[in-house]
């Protein structure tokens, strides 16, 4: 019980304080009041018992040292690195940056924000276009979205449907397109040569590699002359180390460049998690999927930096959205942007030319011994297509401790990264019966694509050279931040809990950080264990048959989900079920995700209660019935209450021939509880980054599997690319993001059955406080039947609207301490509190004792003891520059907005900027790094 109770906030005493708050006799009453008697789960999961910390890192221990650490130069995509251990003890390692949520506060996350904004400065830079968003998932879905990017971009009356892809791309982002062209009607044409290839008025996009996944070097120059004359837009996969030697895609024509940073100091970790990029030209920004980090003002018209046009997301646009990608991955582009602000652009220069050298030499020597090279011009990557001895040169290399890439056509591929040594050359070309490590010829980049413009020449990348001061650019980046480590981060829907020590220790060990995803099996048995336990336990904690854990995000898990159907009703001969209803309250990658698997979306009607309006959805599944292949449905609910109507939701959906997506966003009130496999749904996703405790990283990193009903399990997600597979892959590596795994693995070993379903009623029981203390003051909008709200409650703040909204309150929160909750979702002019399980009493009641104080200041503007035009709510936040001006102009005290709280005095943290100046950073789009003085 020990690590349960340290990660369970309230204790025995706290407990019952809070239960008589609430009214009820004790926790397991309040359980019966919330969840509905039909689908409670009455058993015990079949999990192992608990685990101690000690236990847990041992048997964590075990499976990394089950893996075979090899000297993977298998390349396709992925490299080994060395992360600078300056980044790793003060970025990887650092809750303050691990622990933060995704910028949608922007003055109390200036740091990340600055972060992301060198990253889009490299990235745009070093690919020689004019912007770059604040990341993807993994190359293979950055091409994906670069595709549907360039057929939106042809605007909505172009019929063109044909995408030319050059077959020599990374076989993971071919199998990555051809899953996501299939639903959407694209005619994925793969092409053995794309220089000979001819366009026409149908071809909207052509896509090539940039040294391709052979390591060969080609002129596109032509083929995107030949492209653009057809109308069509030109995407280049591309390597962002390569492209310090050669000439940028943006300078020979591509109109978006695609790829990944993952060489740029972030561990293999068997496939993710990586942090890819799409740059592009400016012009394209309302395009752009993902997140787009720009510079706009603050109050008092000082530069500050926010997420720029987010009425291009999800949440606004729903199934008009530009994509369904909800999750960035923030943490690990903050470790690439600080790989290139730790080495600058001569360090990086330097990497590059010591890979291209060591490649070199070795195709050099591989020539004296025999070999053919297929290609005279690559950067990293020799393939050796004839001679003697390539079966030989493949298992002498594994003896000697390197994995080798072996083409389909028997050709053999060695690619070299930064951590390859002089010693490791030599055994290298030993290995070909050559005495020499070769001699450098200097010609292998062509002269006509060798690099000549300048890159990462802004001050942030060739400033901080000593540990000392790159180690206080982090921290002071860091403090701009507010995180876990500073206080509760009561976002509803997003589940902020603990991500315990323990659980990340793992994830930057050398047996779960240095495996490469397509590493022979018998290297990876480690992670194929902890794989299958832990599919086998997201299945039992679910009541499904099977899972998925390649899905690296929530939203793709949506996406894999609804294939997984659509491929079911396929199978049965019944192609035309692509309707998908969706209830008008549902999260807005529920609609985007439906849109991409091919699905047209019919909204679903809720009552006043938030509640699925039951006779509605009847009505269209009746309706619909002919076509109808799925409905996706959130439980609990949107709104914070457990549907008693689940059940018979379910059975009209199939009744009516169609499938149950549950959206398992919310699964952190269920485990133990209930589970959706039991009361009728089909398949559902799991935020790992939300219920098993993987942290957010400030935007990023995540992971959604998928677990399915037995009949489902056949259209899972391939594990291995495969252009002709009927599910095929939604992610590039087997396993998704796999080297965070751990993590999850960890809470559930430690937690056990009965620690996991305490976790639950710990979160119901904490939402139900926050709800009782609130409700006096900000009356609670939904209730399920009992009178409870399940792990989340929305408070309605429309009756003071004309004295402050949801955005004032939440500003002001910040004067507080407190990160605000979500604001007005998924009912506009309202705030839902999410506290999670793992926050004490003590600070639930610090936080209701700030909206309660914030009360007290709406009414002080109510009674006209405060200015209705200058008050401490719509000047919030305050900054210490604001507060420590000489000039003090306000009606009200400099104590009362900066000291509004007695806990603030000993423990304040100060926003960096004043209330950014949201509308003007949209009209005045800046996004990469200004001139240092303005805004450092």
């Amino acid at each position: 019980m020990e690590f349960q109770n340290r990660h369970i906030g309230p204790d025995d005493a706290e407990l019952d304080k809070m239960l008589t708050t609430i009214d009820v006799d004790s926790l397991e009453t309040l359980i019966d009041q919330t969840v509905p008697d039909s689908i409670r789960f009455d058993g015990t999961l079949a999990l192992p018992k608990g685990l101690s910390e000690v236990e847990a890192l041992s048997e964590l221990r075990r499976l990394a040292e089950s893996n075979q650490v090899v000297r993977s130069l298998i390349g396709q995509g992925y490299y080994d690195t060395l992360t600078p251990t300056v980044i790793l003890r003060n970025v990887l390692e650092d809750p303050g940056w691990y622990t933060a949520y995704t910028p949608y506060q922007a003055e109390i996350a200036q740091g990340r924000l600055e972060a992301i904004l060198n990253y889009q400065t490299m990235v745009a830079d070093l690919t020689g276009l004019e912007i770059a968003n604040a990341s993807l998932l993994d190359e293979a879905t950055a091409a994906a979205e670069a595709m549907t990017m360039a057929r939106r971009l042809k605007g909505r009356r172009s019929t063109a449907s044909r995408f030319v892809v050059a077959a020599n791309c990374h076989p993971q982002t071919l199998a990555v397109l051809a899953t996501r062209a299939k639903p959407l009607g694209i005619k994925l044409d793969i092409v053995d040569d794309v220089q000979s290839e001819a366009f026409d008025e149908d071809t909207f996009g052509v896509l090539v590699q940039y040294p391709d996944t052979r390591g060969s070097i080609e002129d596109w120059s032509n083929v995107a002359t030949r492209a653009h004359d057809a109308g069509a837009l030109v995407i280049a996969a591309t390597d962002l180390l390569a492209l310090t030697m050669l000439t940028p895609p943006g300078e020979w024509g591509a109109d978006i460049a695609v790829g990944s940073s993952q060489r740029f100091g972030v561990p293999l970790g068997a496939g993710g998690p990586h942090a890819a990029f799409l740059a592009t030209a400016e012009s394209n920004a309302r395009s752009l999927p993902g997140r787009l980090i720009s510079m706009s003002i603050d109050s008092s018209g000082n530069p500050a930096l926010r997420m720029a046009l987010q009425t291009r997301e999800q949440h606004i646009r729903r199934d008009s959205a530009t994509s369904n990608i909800c999750t960035a991955q923030v943490l690990l582009a903050v470790i690439a942007s600080m790989y290139g602000v730790y080495h600058g652009p001569q360090g990086v220069t330097g990497i590059a030319r010591r890979v291209h050298g060591f490649a070199d030499r070795f195709a050099s020597a591989a020539s004296s011994a025999g070999f053919e090279i297929e290609s005279e011009h690559f950067f990293d990557t020799v393939v050796l297509t004839g001679g003697e001895g390539l079966d030989t040169l493949i298992k002498r290399a594994l003896d000697a401790g390197f994995n080798l890439r072996r083409f389909d056509d028997g050709a053999v591929g060695v690619s070299f990264d930064e951590t390859v040594t002089e010693a490791e050359l030599m055994v290298l070309t030993g290995l070909l019966s050559n005495n020499s490590a070769g001699e450098a010829t200097g010609a292998r980049v062509p002269q006509l694509l060798t690099r000549s413009s300048a890159f990462m020449t802004h001050p942030v990348f060739n400033t901080y050279r000593s540990e000392t001061e790159m180690v206080r650019y982090i921290t002071w980046l860091r403090n701009k931040d507010l995180s876990l480590v500073h206080s509760m981060i009561p976002l509803g829907s997003c589940t902020m809990k603990l991500n315990a020590t323990t659980e990340m220790i793992p994830v930057t060990w050398e047996g779960f950080g240095r495996i490469h995803p397509y590493a022979p099996q018998d290297q990876t048995r480690g992670y194929a264990e902890l794989v299958d336990r832990l599919e086998s336990q997201l299945a039992e904690i679910t009541g499904f048959a099977a899972t998925s854990l390649q899905p690296n995000a929530g939203s793709q898990g949506e996406y894999a989900g609804l294939l997984s159907i659509r491929a079911w009703h396929r199978a049965r001969g019944e192609h035309d079920r692509t309707v998908c209803l969706i209830p008008e309250s549902a999260h807005g990658t529920n609609p985007a995700s439906a849109v991409m698997a091919g699905m047209r979306v019919i909204a679903v009607a809720t009552d006043d209660e938030g509640n699925i309006d039951v006779e509605d959805l009847e009505a269209k599944a009746k309706e619909h019935s002919a076509e109808l292949g799925a409905l996706m449905v959130t439980y609990p609910s949107t709104h914070g209450v457990f549907e008693s109507s689940i059940e018979r939701v379910c059975q009209i959906v199939h009744e009516n021939g169609g499938q149950v997506y549950l959206d398992g966003a919310n699964m952190n009130a269920q485990v133990g509880l209930s589970r959706p496999g039991d009361f009728g749904a089909d398949v559902c996703h799991l935020n790992l980054h939300k219920t098993f405790c993987i942290p957010h990283g400030g935007g990023g990193p995540g992971v959604g599997p998928i677990c399915v009903a037995e009949h489902l399990a056949p259209h899972l997600p391939d594990l291995f690319p495969d252009v002709s597979a009927d599910s095929g892959m939604v992610s590039a590596a087997p396993w998704g993001s796999a080297s965070i795994l751990p993590i999850s693995y960890a809470y559930i070993a430690m937690m056990g059955a009965e620690g996991l379903a305490d976790a639950s009623r710990y979160a119901i029981l904490n939402a139900n406080y926050v709800a009782a203390r609130l409700d006096p003051h900000f009356p609670v909008l939904y209730r399920g039947e009992g009178g409870r709200v399940a792990h989340e409650c929305i408070i309605d703040i429309r009756d003071y609207k004309h004295i402050a909204d949801a955005e004032d309150i939440a500003k002001r929160l910040i004067d507080y301490g407190f990160h605000a909750p979500t604001m007005s979702w998924p009912v506009s002019g309202t705030l839902m509190i999410e506290p999670t399980e793992s926050e004490s009493l003590a600070e639930l009641d610090r936080f209701c004792d700030a909206l309660i104080s914030i009360r007290d200041e709406i009414r002080a503007v109510e009674s006209g003891q405060a200015d209705e035009d200058d008050n401490v709510l719509i000047n919030a936040p305050h900054t210490v520059a604001v507060v420590a001006a000489d000039e003090w102009a306000h009606p009200y005290s400099r104590e009362q907005a900066a000291f509004p709280a007695p806990w603030s005095h000993a423990n304040k943290f100060w926003p960096a900027v004043g209330r950014v100046d949201n509308a003007y950073g949209d009209r005045n789009l800046q996004c990469s790094c200004p001139p240092m003085s303005s805004y450092q």
